[in-house]
C-alpha cells in the first residue's frame, strides 16, 4: 500500500477491524518512512447484480436509486438517515446472499416493504401506494386496514 502522504511504497497493518457484518475490514496503517498513519477500506468486488423489471428489461443494481426510494416514503417522518442506509445494506445484502446474478424488481419492493412496515409505519404506506400502484381508494384503504 502506497503512502498518500509521502508515496513510499511500504507501509505497517497497526490495526484491522471488520465492517457491515464481516463484508469489509478498515485498516489502520502507518508508513515505513514518513511514520504518518492513514486508514485503508478493503470489501471484495462484488459481482453485478441484474434487476428484472415488470416489463422485462434488466438493469443494474443502484444502490443510490433504492435509498432515494426509502428516503422518499420516510420524508418528514422521524426517520434518521442512518436507519435509511441500514436498511438499504439489509436488503442488498439479503440479495448478494442468494447468489443470483439476476433478482426480479417485485422482490426488492417486496423486500422494501417489509423493512418499512416495521420502522414506519406511514413510510410504509406511502411506498406501498407507489409501489403497488393504487389506482382506488378503496385499494388504498385496504392496505390500511391491514396494518
Amino acid at each position: 500500500m502506497r503512502c498518500p502522504f509521502c508515496s513510499f511504497h511500504d507501509t505497517k497493518v497497526i490495526d484491522s477491524r471488520t465492517r457491515d457484518s464481516g463484508r469489509s475490514i478498515r485498516r489502520r496503517r502507518e508508513c515505513l518512512k514518513c511514520s504518518r498513519r492513514f486508514t485503508t477500506r478493503e470489501t471484495v468486488d462484488e459481482i453485478p447484480l441484474w434487476i428484472i423489471k415488470q416489463n422485462g428489461a434488466r438493469e443494474e443494481f443502484d444502490r443510490n436509486k433504492l435509498i432515494r426510494g426509502i428516503q422518499f416514503a420516510c420524508t418528514k417522518r422521524p426517520v434518521s438517515a442512518s436507519a435509511i442506509e441500514q436498511l438499504a445494506s439489509r436488503i442488498e445484502y439479503e440479495i448478494r446472499d442468494r447468489g443470483v446474478e439476476e433478482v426480479p424488481s417485485v422482490d426488492i419492493g417486496e423486500m422494501v416493504m417489509a423493512e418499512l412496515k416495521q420502522l414506519d409505519e406511514v413510510a410504509y404506506v406511502r411506498f406501498a401506494s407507489v409501489y403497488r400502484n393504487f389506482q382506488a381508494k378503496e385499494e388504498f384503504i385496504t392496505e390500511l386496514k391491514q396494518l
